[in-house]
C-alpha cells in the first residue's frame, strides 16, 4: 500500500462533502461530527484551497451555511457548490419552467424562476411532502408534455440524520423515470458537470483535487469519474456491506 504522502501528492484543493461528513442533520439543526470542526480548520490554515460540494436540497444555501457556522464551522456561502443554485441557472438557460416537487425549506432558492405553465419537473428530497398525490401530480405533468424533463437535484439512495437512516431523493426520482419511461437529468452529485463546476470555482484541475464524502458512489464514484482522487469517511451512511453492493452496481451502469 502506497503511503498517504505519495497518495496525495499534487493535491491542490480538497472537496468536502456537508451531511455525514460535516454533520448529521436532525431535531434541533443537528449535531457535528466529532473532530469535522476542527479538522475544517486545519485544513483552511494549509496551502490547500477547500470548497464544500453538496447535495443538501432541503435547505437553501444561506440556510444551511448559517446552521454550520452555528456550529462552529467557518464556512461562507461562497464557498458552497450546491444542487439548487446550478439548477436555476440551467433552468434560466434553457428557458424552462419547472413543476417543484422540493422541500419547503429550499423554495426559497427558486423565488426568481418562472413557475408559470411548467414545461419540466424538478425535483428534490422533499421529505414528508414526497406524498401519493404530489408524487402523481408530478407524473401528471411530466405525462402531458411532449418532450418530458426531469430534473433530480442529485441521485442519492438514503442518508443519515441524528434519527437514523433517510430515504433519500434518487428513490422518488427512480419511481418517476419508471413510470413515465424516461432518464432524469441529476444536478449534483455524481454528475461529472456539477464537480467539474466546484473544481472551476476553486481553480484547480480534477488531478489536483481529492474529495472527500460519505457516500461511495456520489462521492467517491463520481469524483472518481472526473479524475480526482476520493477518500470515503467512516462516518455518516458508510456501511460496508451497503458500499460493496452499491459500487458494484454503480460502475456496472457506467461501463455500459
Amino acid at each position: 500500500m502506497a503511503a498517504w504522502g505519495e497518495r496525495l501528492a499534487g493535491v491542490r484543493g480538497v472537496l468536502l462533502d456537508i451531511s455525514g461528513v460535516l454533520y448529521d442533520s436532525g431535531e434541533g439543526g443537528g449535531v457535528p461530527i466529532a473532530g469535522s470542526v476542527e479538522a475544517v480548520a486545519r485544513l483552511k490554515r494549509s496551502r490547500l484551497k477547500v470548497r464544500f460540494c453538496t447535495n443538501e436540497s432541503q435547505k437553501s444555501r444561506g440556510h444551511l451555511v448559517g446552521l454550520l457556522r452555528h456550529l462552529g464551522y467557518d464556512i461562507s456561502e461562497g464557498e458552497v457548490t450546491a444542487p439548487a443554485p446550478a439548477a436555476c441557472l440551467i433552468l434560466r438557460e434553457r428557458g424552462l419552467r419547472p413543476h417543484l416537487l422540493v422541500h419547503d425549506g429550499v423554495r426559497s432558492e427558486f423565488a426568481q424562476v418562472d413557475t408559470s405553465n411548467p414545461n419540466c419537473v424538478v425535483i428534490a428530497d422533499a421529505g414528508e411532502s414526497f406524498s401519493y398525490q404530489n408524487m402523481n401530480k408530478a407524473f401528471q405533468v411530466l405525462m402531458e408534455l411532449e418532450n418530458p424533463v426531469l430534473i433530480s437535484l442529485g441521485r442519492g439512495r438514503y442518508y443519515k440524520e441524528t434519527s437514523g437512516l433517510m430515504l433519500d431523493v434518487g428513490a422518488y426520482t427512480k419511481a418517476l423515470e419508471y413510470a413515465c419511461g424516461i432518464e432524469a437529468e441529476v444536478v449534483g452529485k455524481p454528475s461529472p458537470e456539477f464537480f467539474k463546476s466546484a473544481l472551476q470555482q476553486m481553480g484547480v484541475e480534477a488531478h489536483q483535487a481529492v474529495m472527500i464524502g460519505d457516500d461511495i458512489v456520489g462521492d467517491v464514484g463520481g469524483a472518481q469519474r472526473c479524475g480526482m482522487r476520493a477518500l470515503q469517511v467512516r462516518t455518516g451512511k458508510f456501511r460496508i456491506v451497503a458500499n460493496l453492493i452499491e459500487m458494484r452496481s454503480y460502475w456496472s451502469r457506467v461501463s455500459l
